[in-house]
């Protein structure tokens, strides 16, 4: 299922989507302005990441986080249990962005009740797609989160507002820039890789160099794998381990003499601890039992493809009426290819959000693939974008450490900042009420 290898891309590992809520009941009356920051759960189980940056800024505001799970994920299953839920379209009709959404501000609204905390501020923050969620919650239901930090949120990568080969552009700009050797490797090795497949037991051979657990049935299995290994390190290019160096590293410091596709070996045993055992040459292929499969398959189509010579990788276009049968043979529906600019808007995001949105940080790292299709200028003066040269995917939400690179501290820094006049403004209206 080639059309769905690059759609796929952001199911690899991310953040989950927080609803920062600044409250606690009895403290929200208190000198000291609590805020409620409200996590807003995505494509994951709630445990998988209840960690990182999100709760250091809980506790430098004083407040209470809420982590929201997102239905269909984890253990949020309507019709009581996963195998009704994921049955067919018509249980699966209720798995939506908007609908997760409308739960976000249902159980907001219920737990502020709850704890008699009604004019505390909330904060929604999140990362990836939930990033985009938070986004799209504070454009929404402004009337419940007061503001929105959305890291690595690709809400601009549909329809035709960005370049579709802009994603892997960005990949090979990472490796480019870090090694012109180690991309002119990798650019050559798509052909070796099918050069000694033709051979006889090539692929027995292609089996063995890279140490597969299972033989491979085709070279483009280990194409589609190692496409993976490159677009996840460029996307998670984040330090301490900075895995695009740590591959250029192994590839250009082969042992002279080292072919095109021992070279490519060693760059996955520099970058992976424990790759002399066999490990499987996987790809990513639509299931009928993935949660996202099936928004990507509705709602989130990024038409995300590359042609011939415009990036290190081989061309491969994309192609609606290829990605369209895909998921008639798995799920029996047509994708919406315009239905999240037509509900969330994303063309002329300039000129529309600045007539009435406000209190969004839209936070991006340079590095991370999905920042080609994020807001990296300023759209007003409280709809802003924080980004970096040098950070990649989620970094500014990624756990703090005394290790973390002064450009890491300055972001987090300024989110903070703004996210603190946000807060004082909002007590400053409400003390004259």
């Amino acid at each position: 299922m080639r059309a769905e290898v690059s759609q796929l891309k952001m199911a690899l590992p991310s953040f989950q989507l927080w609803l920062a809520l600044q409250l606690l009941a009895a403290a929200c009356a208190s000198a000291v302005h609590p805020r409620k920051l409200a996590r807003l759960g995505e494509e994951g189980d709630i445990t998988y990441d209840v960690e990182g940056f999100i709760l250091d800024l809980a506790a430098c505001f004083k407040g209470l986080l809420l982590y929201i799970e997102h239905r269909y994920y984890g253990k949020s299953m309507p019709f009581g249990s996963e195998n009704q839920a994921f049955q067919n379209s018509s249980t699966l009709g209720y798995l939506s962005s908007e609908q997760a959404l409308a739960d976000y501000a249902q159980v907001i609204v219920d737990v502020k009740k709850n704890l008699s905390a009604e004019n505390c501020p909330a904060i929604a923050v999140g990362a990836s797609y939930g990033g985009m969620l938070a986004s799209w919650f504070r454009i929404k239901y402004p009337h419940i989160a007061i503001g929105a930090l959305a890291s690595s949120s690709p809400i601009l990568y549909f329809d035709d507002i960005t370049p579709q080969n802009g994603y892997h552009v960005v990949v090979t700009k990472d490796f480019r820039d870090n090694s012109e050797s180690c991309y002119n490797t990798i650019k050559q090795s798509w052909s070796e890789i099918d050069r000694i497949a033709a051979e006889p037991n090539g692929l027995m051979t292609l089996s063995n160099k890279f140490n597969a657990c299972s033989p491979l049935n085709t070279s483009q299995e280990l194409k589609d794998y190692l496409e993976i290994m490159y677009v996840s390190a460029a996307q998670y290019d984040n330090p301490p381990y900075y895995p695009v160096e740590r591959t250029c590293r192994g590839i250009d410091g082969a042992p002279e003499g080292t072919d095109i596709l021992g070279r490519i070996v060693a760059g996955l045993k520099s970058r992976f601890r424990g790759w002399d055992s066999c490990h499987d040459i996987f790809t990513f292929e639509l299931s009928n039992k993935s949660a996202w499969d099936w928004q990507t398959c509705t709602q989130i189509v990024m038409p995300i493809g590359y042609g011939y010579n415009e990036t290190m990788f081989e061309a491969e276009p994309f192609d609606i009426n290829n990605y369209t049968k895909d998921c008639l043979d798995v799920f029996g529906i047509v994708p919406r290819p315009h239905w999240m600019t037509t509900e969330f808007g994303g063309h002329d995001i300039k000129t529309v959000l600045g007539n009435f949105a406000s209190n969004i940080i839209f936070a991006n790292g340079l590095r991370d693939p999905y920042s080609i299709g994020g807001v990296l200028e300023d759209i007003s003066d409280s709809v802003v974008a924080v980004h970096t040269e040098h950070g990649a995917h989620c970094s500014d939400l990624h756990p703090p450490t005394p290790d973390d690179p002064d450009w890491l501290v300055a972001q987090r820094d300024k989110e903070i900042k703004i996210i603190s006049a946000w807060t004082a403004e909002y007590y400053a209206k409400l003390a004259t009420k």
